[in-house]
């Protein structure tokens, strides 16, 4: 699969999501097999760039390229600039998100919103082509309700309007995450355009990857929900889909992964932010296992960067917290 001069032989990408796939996730999802990771969404008014948050957002530092910047907005202009921005900052491919079905980016008529108008999005399209060098591609799902599955219409726009490849998530924004995701609509979109697409939407195994892909036609599958707390997944069906095979590592191992990730989330976000942003990878994580609940009991209330690590680590070996974990999926 080619995007601009950019060859993708791995089919299996990391998802861009707000407050989850940051820096740390990305890098370490790509080490353990991803083709490809996006960016978390920034806003696209540059002017709002002045905070920590969107500092942290737009951090591409030392990241595996080809790195790809997703941004979110409604505003042609705002969005070239963004897009041009994030090239000059180091982005190989920019990605405009018509996919978040979140409140507070509905209400800015953005992401998902926007599919609601078509020549808007078109103008979207047109600017940030003309505004970069790099490729640029889109995120979007199959319409706004089931009344209006306009997304083959949307990306055959995107192709014609110089677009370089197409994301598209198997529901509607109105079914939100709920429902099984519907795949026929994404082989319709197969059906209208030539360039990349990628399909995304409840891809938790290598047989669904297979699945998704076979029914859809599309060249490549993006995981979301499916890596959080387990981000070897992504690896291990690349691995499967080019007849491989490939397992989790011993529990140790992947117990020493995640504190080395706790260690990365809380150097980046700072003490106080870190040990926050951190806990959701915990408890993900020791979801997974069999007495995981007993373990985040423990480990929730900590406060001290030093000592969620140190503690998530005893886990390792068979000490305190680590007697009896057994791995249940």
């Amino acid at each position: 699969m080619l995007i601009g001069s950019h060859q993708f032989d791995n089919p299996v990408w990391l998802a861009p999501m707000a407050g989850v796939t940051d820096r740390p996730v990305r890098v370490l999802c790509r080490t353990l097999g991803a083709g490809m990771a996006i960016s978390e969404m920034i806003h696209s008014d540059t002017s709002l760039w002045d905070t920590k948050k969107s500092d942290r957002r737009l951090d591409i530092q030392n990241e595996p390229g080809p790195i790809s910047v997703q941004i979110a907005g409604y505003d042609p202009q705002m969005m070239a600039k963004a897009a041009r921005a994030n090239e000059e900052r180091g982005a190989d491919i920019i990605d405009i998100n018509l996919g978040c079905p979140a409140k507070k980016v509905l209400k800015k008529a953005a992401g998902s919103a926007l599919m609601r108008d078509e020549a808007l999005c078109a103008e979207i399209f047109r600017q940030v082509v003309n505004a970069v060098q790099i490729p640029v591609t889109v995120k979007m799902r199959t319409g706004w309700d089931h009344l209006s599955k306009n997304g083959p219409v949307i990306a055959k726009m995107a192709e014609d309007l110089g677009l370089q490849a197409v994301t598209m998530h198997g529901r509607t924004r109105c079914d939100m995450y709920k429902g099984d995701a519907e795949y026929d609509t994404i082989q319709r979109t197969r059906e209208a355009i030539k360039i990349p697409l990628i399909a995304n939407g409840d891809i938790t195994s290598t047989e669904k990857a297979r699945e998704v892909l076979s029914i859809t036609g599309a060249d490549a599958v993006m995981i979301g929900r499916g890596t959080q707390g387990d981000p070897w997944l992504p690896g291990i069906i690349a691995t499967e889909l080019n007849g491989g095979s490939l397992t989790r590592p011993t529990i140790d191992i992947q117990i020493a992964t995640m504190a080395e990730l706790i260690r990365e989330i809380q150097l980046f976000y700072g003490e106080r932010t870190g040990v926050k942003m951190a806990r959701k990878h915990m408890q993900w994580f020791l979801k997974r296992f069999a007495n995981g609940a007993e373990a985040w009991s423990q480990l929730h209330s900590i406060v001290d960067p030093d000592v969620q690590y140190q503690q998530f680590k005893e886990l390792i070996d068979g000490g305190g917290l680590r007697d009896g974990i057994e791995r249940t999926g």
